[in-house]
């Protein structure tokens, strides 16, 4: 029993004010140079060219710039702030031979040669975690969703453990680690929580559970505030939502905006069922691992553990059922049209499946992953298989 009379380390975690279902998206770009198609380490020139952008920000590494919307109420008016901020990167990027893509993973850079921002935060996570801190060769999207009230956070935190692993499914878009064929759908999944305090998050109970566990990590040495918590979902109380970062980069504004309209919608959903009373459910964590595992793995093709008794079911059924369950919501959120937007991943696979699409038609060349990657960020929304082809044929 001695654990219990312990000290808890307490970290006051004060949670703003947000309105309910509010918005904001967070896309991160490669820098991909134009004519060899790797990676190109100039996010400090770019950022100092565009003088302190609101909507567009520096990451962990000099090859990846970040898009961010303002808080907005629908996803059309955040995929909008995005859109603009990278009309706004052209002028500059331009000149540089440099040209914006996405996903996941970059085919085939080396992760080792990678250069990191000059900051202390990232400094400091490199000097820790060394040979996993420089492999953090990824990108992600990140969804933020307003709040209203402090104590419907952990319930819809642990409720939207039920359905991370089909968004993770949805976005994934890296296949490929340093050019080479990982066998995974989604490896950057696997490589970010190599991370300390990456990965699915803990369930807790009440909002002093979460403060006492900062509290403790701060106290060890493990963080210095809670925005080094790198969960998969985590509370953002700096700003009042609940954050989703376990999406891959999409790769065009189409599946950025499904996947975000999709997440607003969950929330919402989870937020009326604890109005109207319901207890949500829950899943043990070792099904939550269990799922990030295996969409990891395979992508739309695994079959995921969708409640807490351990029923299971093939990943696109379930989001097939979820567009339906989800369209009143969406309608009422004004993302209906881009929920449904969901349906263009399904129907044309999701990123990683179409890279490898790619691939094939080019003989194995990583380079054509990179070029649809170019090509679907031009044209706002995913290739079907045989536009691969052709585009492949075509540059063949």
């Amino acid at each position: 029993m001695a654990h219990e009379s312990r000290r808890v380390h307490h970290a006051p975690l004060p949670f703003a004010t947000s309105a309910r279902s509010t918005l904001g998206i967070e896309w991160e770009l490669q820098l991909i140079d134009r004519d060899c198609l790797d990676l190109r380490q100039c996010a400090s020139e770019i950022l100092r060219s565009v003088g302190g952008d609101p909507h567009i920000h520096g990451e962990m590494m000099l090859n990846t710039v970040e898009l961010v919307s303002g808080a907005r109420r629908t996803v059309a008016q955040c995929v909008e702030d995005i859109a603009l901020a990278f009309d706004r990167l052209l002028p500059t990027t331009d000149p540089l031979h440099v040209e914006l893509a996405s996903a996941g993973t970059h085919p085939f850079a080396d992760p080792l040669v990678q250069k990191v921002t000059d900051a202390e935060r990232y400094a400091r996570l490199v000097d820790r975690t060394r040979l996993w801190g420089h492999q953090m060769l990824i990108f992600g999207t990140h969804v933020h969703v307003g709040i209203e009230d402090r104590d419907k956070v952990l319930p819809i935190l642990s409720a939207l453990l039920t359905r991370t692993a089909h968004l993770q499914c949805l976005s994934a878009s890296s296949p490929f680690w340093a050019g080479q064929d990982t066998g995974y759908a989604d490896n950057r999944a696997m490589m970010f929580q190599q991370l300390p305090t990456a990965g699915a998050p803990h369930q807790l109970d009440t909002w002093e559970a979460l403060e006492a566990y900062a509290g403790d990590m701060v106290h060890t040495g493990v963080i210095e505030d809670f925005t080094e918590v790198r969960w998969d979902v985590r509370p953002s109380p700096r700003l009042g939502t609940i954050e989703v970062r376990s999406c891959d980069a999409a790769t065009n504004l189409t599946e950025l905006a499904g996947i975000a309209a999709l997440t607003q919608c969950l929330v919402e959903d989870f937020s009326r069922r604890l109005d109207r009373g319901e207890r949500l459910d829950v899943l043990p964590p070792w099904y939550v691992d269990e799922n990030k595992w295996r969409s990891a793995r395979y992508g739309m093709d695994a079959i995921l553990i969708i409640d807490s008794a351990g029923q299971e079911e093939l990943a696109t059924d379930t989001v097939s059922r979820m567009l339906t369950e989800l369209a009143p919501v969406a309608e009422d959120l004004g993302c209906l049209a881009e929920l449904e937007g969901v349906r263009a991943t399904l129907e044309a696979g999701a990123s990683y499946q179409r890279q490898m699409t790619a691939t094939k038609a080019a003989g194995g060349s990583k380079d054509a992953a990179v070029r649809l990657m170019l090509t679907e960020l031009r044209a706002g929304r995913p290739l079907l298989p045989d536009e691969i082809r052709a585009l492949c044929s075509e540059e063949g």
